[in-house]
């Protein structure tokens, strides 16, 4: 077990899963998403990134394996990104000892680093609601409630509130705030992609970036994209990037299983033989196996 404890959250591996645990003084976000699992095979990378008052780890995830990155597509801050932890100065060697843990379990696993075909962590627990702006927006798993406050279009305001079942849900689109832009939180209905200003748009939330609250909208937006019906779920994802040809995962062994870990210890000397693995990745590799016989 590799674990690191901060003010800012607590990190711990055991070889199969990376559990994330926000501080009390977080991002709301990462408060609303609270403890993660995030499964070795969900992993595409782990880093360190020291600076001078400590440093900050990073866990990269395969494309399409968390809903909430799929639906913040990028455009999470820092702050907010459950994916990441701020560590302080003293808890440098843990930090970098996590790291090599997690990255020789994904050499000896064999993870591949590419993306996946479906989503790989559950998301945001329902009911989840989040949202600001000109209105709140609400998911109980079963369907969408967009409410308004007294700052909505009075077009909205009058019709009033709108909820929208899950099976009429074809997409779902939430852009934050940047700048003097004001964001939204959309939900396409029938297949259409609707153009009209969220502003006016019954079915779209209106994002001023007034508060860090307004991003908890993304939350929403995860939980229904995981939980969107197999084909416009499909449908709603972006098109993966091409990704470097990588290694197939292979089961993991039983700690107790030594033919396996020697097997597994020839297969990387056939690697390491056929050029695939470098000196550094092979002695790594190699003594991690080594570590578990």
């Amino acid at each position: 077990m590799a674990d690191i404890i901060s003010r800012d959250g607590t990190w711990s591996f055991d070889g199969d899963t990376v559990r994330i645990v926000p501080g009390s003084k977080v991002h709301p976000v990462r408060q609303a998403l609270g403890e993660l699992a995030v499964p070795l095979q969900a992993v595409a990378g782990v880093s360190y990134e020291p600076d001078r008052k400590g440093g900050r780890l990073r866990l990269r995830l395969r494309t399409g394996a968390c809903p909430v990155l799929r639906a913040a597509d990028g455009r999470l801050k820092d702050a907010s990104d459950p994916y990441q932890l701020v560590v302080e100065k003293d808890r440098t060697g843990v930090a970098e000892y996590l790291v090599d843990e997690i990255r020789n379990a994904l050499l000896i696993e064999q993870v591949s680093d590419g993306p996946v075909d479906g989503f790989l962590l559950p998301g945001p627990s329902v009911p989840v609601s989040g949202g600001g702006g000109d209105g709140t927006a609400s998911f109980d798993g079963e369907a969408v409630r967009l409410t308004w406050n007294w700052k909505a279009e009075e077009s909205k305001e009058a019709a009033g509130a709108v909820t929208i079942p899950l099976s009429e849900v074809t997409g779902v689109r939430w852009i934050p705030s940047i700048g003097l832009e004001n964001g939204s939180l959309r939900f396409d209905r029938g297949g259409a992609v609707s153009v009209t200003p969220a502003k006016f748009d019954p079915y779209s939330l209106e994002l001023w970036g007034l508060s860090k609250r307004e991003y908890t909208a993304v939350l929403v937006a995860a939980a229904v994209l995981v939980r969107m019906p197999a084909p416009a779920g499909t449908a709603a994802l972006a098109a993966p990037q091409e990704a470097a040809p990588a290694l197939a995962p292979v089961p993991a062994p039983a700690a107790d299983d030594h033919d396996v870990l020697l097997r597994r210890l020839r297969e990387l000397g056939e690697l390491y033989a056929a050029g695939i693995l470098t000196d550094e990745e092979f002695a790594t590799a190699k003594q991690a196996v080594l570590k578990r016989l």
